[in-house]
């Protein structure tokens, strides 16, 4: 009997993590799922992430011959989106010109820029189609939410939606209610946090992965403004050293040498204070910024979700769910899940219950806008 299958691509700094789903009566069931590792040096070989595609495809090439059965059917590949300019949330139809953009002209250089041109270089040649789910660079804040003190900085946003979006979905789904119709806080706590509000089927507001969120296991969040600047005119640093110190080399590992919070755990069960202090910091810091997004939506919330790989810890999401229990109950989906909401995006675009948006002049536009 055939088996219809989605491919789901997540690619990472030194992973790509892939996954089969069969599709079944309109339901999706995880067939394998493995995070294929790349060898530092190997990956230090290539001049420019774009240099990794052909590498990557072979592997995922490997993947894919090592476990597809004889009788199943690939339907449709669903990538990670990349560091695209704004777009609106959704499912995104991967074609030339969005492959050419994510290679060689992304917003920001990143690993996810890999996600649409690996699977379109699946599903080309098969003839079959290939999307991306919302990417990082989904922007719905609305006119207030941007409005910053300086008029050549407004306020933009950068939020890992894909997860944000289907744990809110998953929220839904056991709530009984229409997902267009929550109001949510999701903390996205992973190596790098996000921490947003959701309504009406929307990111309305976002803490921006450097701009205003807490510090992470590598990166340094937000910082005091003018002591910043003086530290990029001090001469101490390269441009390019800095951004590491933001972005990298930030945050918990900063302070403590390790991005492993598991291993932060360990220290202070060995009696580390300072590392006990930079762990109820980082809590501090999320707490505070799940209650001024909750105060974004009048603190008529749904529920407050705790996701991504720190949410497995039961010490950091226990003491968050004490912190900000008070104002709504708080939901934990540990893990990010992506690869699952990719699969979850292609199939809706697949049977018609969403339908995808279009790469045309360097954005996603609805199909309906191609008229104007």
């Amino acid at each position: 009997m055939m088996r219809e299958v989605i491919l789901a691509i997540n690619p990472g700094t030194t992973t790509t993590r892939c996954a089969l789903y069969s599709v079944r009566d309109a339901r999706l069931e995880c067939l394998v799922e493995e995070t294929l590792e790349h060898d530092e040096a190997r990956m230090a070989e290539f001049a420019e992430i774009s240099d990794q595609l052909v590498y990557r495809s072979d592997c995922v090439a490997a993947f894919l011959q090592a476990n597809m059965c004889r009788n199943d059917h690939l339907i449709a590949c669903a990538g990670r989106g990349g560091m695209l300019t704004p777009v609106p949330s959704g499912v995104i139809a991967v074609s030339d010109d969005l492959v050419d953009f994510a290679l060689n002209r992304p917003v920001y250089k990143h690993s996810s820029n890999l996600g649409a041109p690996l699977a379109n270089s699946i599903a080309a040649p098969l003839g079959i189609p290939a999307y991306i789910v919302d990417p990082v660079s989904v922007d719905e804040l609305p006119p207030v939410a941007r409005v910053t003190g300086c008029t050549e900085l407004p306020r933009f946003s950068f939020v890992h939606a894909l997860n944000i979006r289907a744990c809110t979905r998953k929220l839904a789904a056991e709530l009984g209610k229409p997902f267009d119709d929550m109001r949510v806080v999701v903390a996205h706590l992973g190596a790098g946090i996000s921490v947003a509000t959701l309504m009406d089927g929307k990111i309305v507001e976002s803490s921006n992965r450097q701009e205003q969120s807490p510090f992470s296991p590598e990166r340094a969040g937000g910082l005091p403004p003018l002591p910043l600047i003086e530290l990029c005119f001090s001469g101490t640093y390269t441009k390019e050293e800095l951004l590491k110190k933001l972005y990298g080399q930030g945050g918990v590992y900063a302070h403590l040498g390790t991005k492993d919070m598991r291993k932060v755990e360990a220290m202070i069960e060995a009696g580390d204070e300072n590392a006990r202090l930079i762990h109820d910091a980082l809590i501090y810091q999320i707490a505070k910024a799940i209650g001024a997004s909750a105060a974004v939506a009048d603190f008529d919330l749904d529920g407050i979700i705790l996701t991504g790989g720190m949410a497995q810890s039961k010490r950091i999401s226990k003491t968050l769910s004490d912190k900000v229990g008070r104002i709504a109950p708080v939901t934990i989906y540990a893990g990010s899940n992506e690869c699952l909401a990719l699969a979850e995006g292609a199939a809706r675009a697949l049977q018609g219950g969403e339908d995808p948006m279009i790469w045309q002049n360097d954005t996603a536009i609805s199909v309906e806008d191609t008229s104007c």
